[in-house]
Protein backbone atom coordinates (compact mmCIF):
# COMPACT_ATOMS: atom_id res chain seq x y z
CA UNK A 1 0.00 0.00 0.00
CA UNK A 2 1.17 3.55 -0.97
CA UNK A 3 0.20 7.38 -0.17
CA UNK A 4 0.06 9.74 -3.04
CA UNK A 5 -1.26 13.03 -3.54
CA UNK A 6 -4.42 12.21 -6.22
CA UNK A 7 -3.56 13.65 -9.60
CA UNK A 8 -5.85 15.34 -12.40
CA UNK A 9 -8.42 13.77 -13.86
CA UNK A 10 -8.76 11.03 -11.27
CA UNK A 11 -11.78 13.16 -8.87
CA UNK A 12 -14.17 11.00 -10.27
CA UNK A 13 -12.23 7.23 -8.70
CA UNK A 14 -12.15 9.73 -5.60
CA UNK A 15 -15.84 10.82 -5.11
CA UNK A 16 -16.96 7.30 -6.35
CA UNK A 17 -14.91 5.77 -3.31
CA UNK A 18 -16.66 8.40 -1.10
CA UNK A 19 -20.31 7.59 -2.21
CA UNK A 20 -19.21 3.96 -1.02
CA UNK A 21 -17.90 4.45 1.97
CA UNK A 22 -20.10 3.87 4.90
CA UNK A 23 -19.31 6.79 6.48
CA UNK A 24 -18.31 9.30 4.29
CA UNK A 25 -19.65 13.17 4.33
CA UNK A 26 -20.68 15.56 1.94
CA UNK A 27 -17.21 17.26 3.22
CA UNK A 28 -15.53 14.65 1.80
CA UNK A 29 -16.25 15.24 -2.08
CA UNK A 30 -13.84 16.13 -4.14
CA UNK A 31 -15.42 18.98 -5.33
CA UNK A 32 -14.78 21.32 -2.33
CA UNK A 33 -11.66 21.64 -2.41
CA UNK A 34 -12.28 23.05 -6.04
CA UNK A 35 -14.75 25.00 -4.45
CA UNK A 36 -12.34 26.66 -1.74
CA UNK A 37 -9.36 26.67 -3.79
CA UNK A 38 -11.37 28.63 -6.81
CA UNK A 39 -12.84 31.30 -4.09
CA UNK A 40 -10.38 31.76 -2.04
CA UNK A 41 -6.81 30.46 -3.53
CA UNK A 42 -6.21 28.20 -0.95
CA UNK A 43 -3.77 25.39 -1.85
CA UNK A 44 -5.31 21.44 -1.35
CA UNK A 45 -3.96 18.44 -1.16
CA UNK A 46 -6.17 15.05 -1.43
CA UNK A 47 -4.21 12.17 -0.32
CA UNK A 48 -4.96 8.59 -1.48
CA UNK A 49 -4.15 5.34 0.14
CA UNK A 50 -3.52 3.02 -3.21
CA UNK A 51 -3.53 -0.69 -3.08
CA UNK A 52 -4.09 -2.70 -6.08
CA UNK A 53 -4.31 -6.58 -5.04
CA UNK A 54 -7.26 -8.33 -5.30
CA UNK A 55 -8.25 -6.62 -8.36
CA UNK A 56 -9.25 -3.57 -7.36
CA UNK A 57 -8.78 -1.75 -10.74
CA UNK A 58 -8.29 2.11 -9.14
CA UNK A 59 -7.14 0.41 -5.92
CA UNK A 60 -8.35 3.60 -3.74
CA UNK A 61 -8.25 2.21 0.05
CA UNK A 62 -8.84 5.37 1.76
CA UNK A 63 -8.48 9.45 1.27
CA UNK A 64 -8.12 12.27 3.25
CA UNK A 65 -8.90 15.94 1.68
CA UNK A 66 -6.62 18.88 3.39
CA UNK A 67 -6.50 22.32 2.81
CA UNK A 68 -3.79 24.81 3.60
CA UNK A 69 -4.65 28.03 5.17
CA UNK A 70 -2.26 30.12 6.05
CA UNK A 71 -2.19 33.50 7.64
CA UNK A 72 -0.26 35.98 9.32
CA UNK A 73 -2.87 36.52 11.65
CA UNK A 74 -4.97 33.67 12.04
CA UNK A 75 -1.58 31.00 11.61
CA UNK A 76 -0.83 28.50 9.56
CA UNK A 77 -2.46 25.02 9.80
CA UNK A 78 -3.74 21.90 7.53
CA UNK A 79 -7.38 21.07 7.98
CA UNK A 80 -10.03 18.74 6.89
CA UNK A 81 -12.21 20.38 5.84
CA UNK A 82 -12.22 24.07 6.88
CA UNK A 83 -16.09 26.16 6.72
CA UNK A 84 -17.67 22.86 6.70
CA UNK A 85 -18.60 20.63 9.77
CA UNK A 86 -16.97 17.56 9.25
CA UNK A 87 -14.11 16.07 7.15
CA UNK A 88 -10.97 13.77 7.95
CA UNK A 89 -9.69 10.34 7.57
CA UNK A 90 -11.88 7.69 5.60
CA UNK A 91 -10.23 4.60 4.78
CA UNK A 92 -11.40 0.73 4.70
CA UNK A 93 -8.81 -0.46 6.99
CA UNK A 94 -6.61 0.56 10.01
CA UNK A 95 -3.76 0.41 8.51
CA UNK A 96 -4.93 3.47 5.27
CA UNK A 97 -5.80 5.07 7.89
CA UNK A 98 -2.32 5.36 9.73
CA UNK A 99 -0.54 5.58 6.60
CA UNK A 100 -2.61 8.52 5.76
CA UNK A 101 -2.26 10.37 9.13
CA UNK A 102 1.44 9.96 8.38
CA UNK A 103 1.62 11.71 5.13
CA UNK A 104 -0.52 14.50 6.56
CA UNK A 105 1.94 14.95 9.26
CA UNK A 106 4.95 15.00 6.61
CA UNK A 107 3.25 17.03 4.90
CA UNK A 108 2.81 19.67 7.89
CA UNK A 109 5.80 19.36 8.47
CA UNK A 110 7.24 20.15 5.15
CA UNK A 111 4.71 23.03 4.72
CA UNK A 112 5.59 24.40 8.18
CA UNK A 113 2.23 24.41 9.46
CA UNK A 114 1.59 24.79 12.96
CA UNK A 115 -1.49 22.60 13.43
CA UNK A 116 -3.34 19.68 11.34
CA UNK A 117 -7.25 19.31 12.05
CA UNK A 118 -9.11 16.36 11.48
CA UNK A 119 -13.07 16.99 11.68
CA UNK A 120 -14.60 13.37 12.40
CA UNK A 121 -17.78 12.31 12.85
CA UNK A 122 -16.35 8.93 14.52
CA UNK A 123 -13.52 8.49 16.84
CA UNK A 124 -10.10 7.25 15.17
CA UNK A 125 -10.15 3.00 15.51
CA UNK A 126 -6.66 2.73 16.36
CA UNK A 127 -6.36 5.31 20.00
CA UNK A 128 -7.41 4.76 23.14
CA UNK A 129 -8.52 8.59 24.57
CA UNK A 130 -5.11 9.03 25.59
CA UNK A 131 -3.16 9.64 22.40
CA UNK A 132 -1.37 6.41 21.23
CA UNK A 133 1.06 5.85 18.37
CA UNK A 134 0.93 5.75 14.84
CA UNK A 135 2.83 3.54 11.91
CA UNK A 136 5.63 6.22 11.75
CA UNK A 137 5.50 6.54 16.29
CA UNK A 138 3.67 9.52 15.69
CA UNK A 139 1.68 10.72 18.59
CA UNK A 140 -2.01 11.21 18.35
CA UNK A 141 -3.24 13.75 20.29
CA UNK A 142 -6.69 12.93 22.41
CA UNK A 143 -9.73 13.75 20.42
CA UNK A 144 -11.69 17.52 21.12
CA UNK A 145 -15.55 16.15 21.71
CA UNK A 146 -17.42 19.12 23.27
CA UNK A 147 -19.33 19.83 20.22
CA UNK A 148 -22.19 17.34 19.14
CA UNK A 149 -23.66 16.49 15.60
CA UNK A 150 -27.48 16.67 15.55
CA UNK A 151 -29.02 14.33 13.61
CA UNK A 152 -33.00 13.75 12.89
CA UNK A 153 -33.96 10.65 11.65
CA UNK A 154 -36.97 11.45 9.47
CA UNK A 155 -40.25 8.97 8.75
CA UNK A 156 -41.80 8.21 5.04
CA UNK A 157 -44.02 11.67 5.11
CA UNK A 158 -43.50 15.43 6.41
CA UNK A 159 -47.59 14.71 7.74
CA UNK A 160 -46.32 11.91 9.93
CA UNK A 161 -43.17 14.07 10.90
CA UNK A 162 -45.57 16.86 12.15
CA UNK A 163 -47.82 14.79 13.95
CA UNK A 164 -44.73 13.66 15.87
CA UNK A 165 -44.13 17.03 17.14
CA UNK A 166 -45.11 18.51 20.49
CA UNK A 167 -48.33 21.33 20.37
CA UNK A 168 -45.95 23.67 21.57
CA UNK A 169 -43.48 23.21 18.48
CA UNK A 170 -46.43 22.58 15.93
CA UNK A 171 -48.08 25.89 17.27
CA UNK A 172 -44.50 27.91 16.22
CA UNK A 173 -44.60 26.69 13.01
CA UNK A 174 -47.83 28.23 12.73
CA UNK A 175 -47.42 31.06 14.14
CA UNK A 176 -45.24 32.69 10.88
CA UNK A 177 -47.64 31.36 8.37
CA UNK A 178 -50.76 32.93 10.30
CA UNK A 179 -48.62 35.94 10.50
CA UNK A 180 -48.73 36.18 6.37
CA UNK A 181 -44.98 34.53 5.83
CA UNK A 182 -44.48 32.76 2.97
CA UNK A 183 -41.58 29.86 2.40
CA UNK A 184 -40.14 28.77 -0.92
CA UNK A 185 -37.24 26.92 -2.02
CA UNK A 186 -34.98 26.58 -4.89
CA UNK A 187 -31.80 27.29 -6.29
CA UNK A 188 -29.46 29.55 -7.47
CA UNK A 189 -31.93 32.10 -8.71
CA UNK A 190 -32.59 33.06 -5.06
CA UNK A 191 -28.58 33.40 -4.41
CA UNK A 192 -29.11 37.31 -4.27
CA UNK A 193 -31.83 37.11 -1.62
CA UNK A 194 -30.33 34.23 0.42
CA UNK A 195 -26.99 36.70 0.11
CA UNK A 196 -28.90 39.47 1.02
CA UNK A 197 -30.28 38.39 4.43
CA UNK A 198 -26.85 36.34 5.57
CA UNK A 199 -24.31 39.09 5.13
CA UNK A 200 -26.44 41.02 7.12
CA UNK A 201 -27.36 38.64 9.85
CA UNK A 202 -22.93 38.35 9.63
CA UNK A 203 -22.58 41.85 10.09
CA UNK A 204 -25.17 41.92 12.99
CA UNK A 205 -23.05 39.17 15.09
CA UNK A 206 -19.94 41.07 14.04
CA UNK A 207 -18.37 37.86 12.36
CA UNK A 208 -16.69 38.64 8.62
CA UNK A 209 -18.70 37.01 6.22
CA UNK A 210 -18.17 34.29 3.49
CA UNK A 211 -17.51 36.06 -0.12
CA UNK A 212 -20.41 35.62 -2.27
CA UNK A 213 -18.35 34.10 -4.76
CA UNK A 214 -18.22 30.63 -2.19
CA UNK A 215 -21.52 30.33 -3.20
CA UNK A 216 -21.71 30.75 -6.67
CA UNK A 217 -19.03 28.28 -6.51
CA UNK A 218 -20.93 26.01 -4.61
CA UNK A 219 -23.66 25.79 -7.24
CA UNK A 220 -21.53 25.66 -9.98
CA UNK A 221 -19.68 22.50 -8.57
CA UNK A 222 -22.55 20.76 -6.92
CA UNK A 223 -25.43 21.74 -8.74
CA UNK A 224 -29.32 20.35 -7.55
CA UNK A 225 -27.24 18.66 -4.67
CA UNK A 226 -27.93 22.37 -3.09
CA UNK A 227 -30.66 23.91 -2.14
CA UNK A 228 -31.75 27.45 -0.75
CA UNK A 229 -34.89 28.27 1.18
CA UNK A 230 -36.04 31.89 1.57
CA UNK A 231 -38.60 33.24 4.34
CA UNK A 232 -40.78 36.18 2.97
CA UNK A 233 -43.00 38.84 4.38
CA UNK A 234 -44.46 41.03 2.51
CA UNK A 235 -41.89 40.44 -0.26
CA UNK A 236 -38.96 40.70 2.23
CA UNK A 237 -36.72 38.31 2.96
CA UNK A 238 -36.64 37.34 6.32
CA UNK A 239 -34.83 34.03 6.70
CA UNK A 240 -32.63 32.01 4.62
CA UNK A 241 -30.82 28.79 4.55
CA UNK A 242 -28.85 26.59 2.24
CA UNK A 243 -29.00 22.54 2.55
CA UNK A 244 -27.19 20.33 1.16
CA UNK A 245 -28.24 16.91 -0.35
CA UNK A 246 -25.72 13.73 -0.19
CA UNK A 247 -27.38 10.26 -0.30
CA UNK A 248 -30.27 9.49 2.17
CA UNK A 249 -29.06 12.33 4.63
CA UNK A 250 -29.86 16.23 3.95
CA UNK A 251 -27.57 18.77 5.61
CA UNK A 252 -28.48 22.59 6.61
CA UNK A 253 -24.66 24.35 6.12
CA UNK A 254 -25.28 27.60 6.62
CA UNK A 255 -28.97 29.67 7.94
CA UNK A 256 -29.61 33.51 9.31
CA UNK A 257 -32.25 35.60 9.65
CA UNK A 258 -32.86 39.00 10.66
CA UNK A 259 -33.46 40.35 13.77
CA UNK A 260 -35.64 42.97 13.08
CA UNK A 261 -38.03 40.15 12.06
CA UNK A 262 -37.62 37.47 15.01
CA UNK A 263 -40.51 38.27 16.47
CA UNK A 264 -42.64 36.98 13.28
CA UNK A 265 -40.49 33.53 13.99
CA UNK A 266 -39.28 33.14 10.17
CA UNK A 267 -36.67 30.27 11.48
CA UNK A 268 -39.48 28.47 12.76
CA UNK A 269 -41.23 28.34 9.09
CA UNK A 270 -37.74 27.66 7.14
CA UNK A 271 -36.60 24.81 9.29
CA UNK A 272 -40.27 23.49 8.42
CA UNK A 273 -40.27 24.03 5.06
CA UNK A 274 -36.71 22.32 4.35
CA UNK A 275 -37.60 19.38 6.80
CA UNK A 276 -41.13 18.63 4.95
CA UNK A 277 -39.08 19.09 1.24
CA UNK A 278 -36.58 16.54 2.00
CA UNK A 279 -38.87 14.05 4.32
CA UNK A 280 -41.35 14.07 0.94
CA UNK A 281 -37.80 13.82 -1.24
CA UNK A 282 -37.48 10.75 0.34
CA UNK A 283 -34.05 11.32 2.51
CA UNK A 284 -34.06 9.70 5.75
CA UNK A 285 -31.61 11.96 8.22
CA UNK A 286 -32.01 15.69 8.14
CA UNK A 287 -28.62 17.17 9.68
CA UNK A 288 -28.74 20.51 11.59
CA UNK A 289 -25.09 20.80 11.85
CA UNK A 290 -22.81 21.16 14.94
CA UNK A 291 -23.35 22.46 18.37
CA UNK A 292 -22.58 22.81 21.95
CA UNK A 293 -24.56 20.47 24.54
CA UNK A 294 -27.50 22.90 26.32
CA UNK A 295 -26.38 26.06 24.63
CA UNK A 296 -29.03 27.97 22.44
CA UNK A 297 -28.49 25.92 19.49
CA UNK A 298 -28.73 23.04 20.46
CA UNK A 299 -31.81 23.64 22.56
CA UNK A 300 -33.28 24.94 19.37
CA UNK A 301 -32.73 22.02 17.16
CA UNK A 302 -33.83 19.44 20.60
CA UNK A 303 -37.15 20.81 19.79
CA UNK A 304 -37.15 19.36 16.90
CA UNK A 305 -36.31 15.76 17.99
CA UNK A 306 -32.59 15.92 16.83
CA UNK A 307 -30.44 13.39 18.48
CA UNK A 308 -26.84 14.52 19.72
CA UNK A 309 -23.40 12.52 18.32
CA UNK A 310 -20.16 13.04 19.50
CA UNK A 311 -17.78 14.56 16.76
CA UNK A 312 -14.09 14.13 16.94
CA UNK A 313 -12.23 17.00 16.39
CA UNK A 314 -8.06 16.04 16.23
CA UNK A 315 -5.45 18.76 16.68
CA UNK A 316 -1.71 18.94 16.79
CA UNK A 317 -0.18 22.24 18.07
CA UNK A 318 -2.92 23.15 19.92
CA UNK A 319 -3.03 24.04 23.94
CA UNK A 320 -6.42 23.07 25.75
CA UNK A 321 -8.14 24.00 28.71
CA UNK A 322 -11.52 21.99 30.03
CA UNK A 323 -11.46 19.79 27.36
CA UNK A 324 -11.82 22.54 24.78
CA UNK A 325 -9.57 24.34 22.18
CA UNK A 326 -7.99 27.11 23.61
CA UNK A 327 -6.78 29.60 20.47
CA UNK A 328 -3.90 31.77 22.30
CA UNK A 329 -4.35 35.12 21.07
CA UNK A 330 -7.23 35.13 18.92
CA UNK A 331 -9.91 35.82 21.20
CA UNK A 332 -7.67 37.97 23.17
CA UNK A 333 -9.72 40.91 21.40
CA UNK A 334 -12.75 39.31 19.89
CA UNK A 335 -15.74 40.24 21.59
CA UNK A 336 -14.13 44.09 21.17
CA UNK A 337 -13.65 43.22 17.06
CA UNK A 338 -16.84 41.94 17.31
CA UNK A 339 -18.56 45.61 19.06
CA UNK A 340 -16.37 47.18 16.05
CA UNK A 341 -17.61 45.33 13.39
CA UNK A 342 -21.28 45.71 14.36
CA UNK A 343 -21.06 49.25 13.85
CA UNK A 344 -19.73 48.75 10.16
CA UNK A 345 -21.94 49.63 7.07
CA UNK A 346 -23.05 46.50 5.34
CA UNK A 347 -21.35 47.43 2.19
CA UNK A 348 -18.01 48.10 4.03
CA UNK A 349 -18.33 44.99 6.12
CA UNK A 350 -19.25 42.90 2.92
CA UNK A 351 -16.23 43.74 1.18
CA UNK A 352 -13.74 43.42 4.16
CA UNK A 353 -15.65 40.15 5.45
CA UNK A 354 -14.24 37.68 2.56
CA UNK A 355 -10.63 38.97 3.15
CA UNK A 356 -10.61 37.95 6.69
CA UNK A 357 -12.88 35.36 6.58
CA UNK A 358 -11.20 33.15 4.89
CA UNK A 359 -8.47 32.58 6.50
CA UNK A 360 -10.85 31.50 9.53
CA UNK A 361 -10.90 28.04 8.96
CA UNK A 362 -14.95 27.60 11.11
Amino acid sequence: MRIRLLEQGEDKYWDEYVYRHPRATLCHLYGWGRVIRDTYGHQTYYLVAEDKKDGNEQGLAGVLPLVHIKSLLFGNTLVSMPFLNYGGLLADAEEAEKLLFDEARTLGLRLGVSNIELRHIYPISWTNGQGTMASKDVAVPEPITHKVRMLLDLPESSAKLFESFKSKLRSQIRKPQKEGLVAQIGGAELLDEYYQVFSINMRDLGSPVHSKKLFENIFKEFGSSVRLGIVKYKEAATATGLIFCFKDTVEIIWASSLKSFNHLSPNMLLYWSFLEYVTDAGYRHFDFGRSTPNEGTYRFKEQWGAKPYTLYWYEQGTQRESGKLVNVGAHRYRHKAEEYWQLMPLSIANLLGPLIRKNIPL
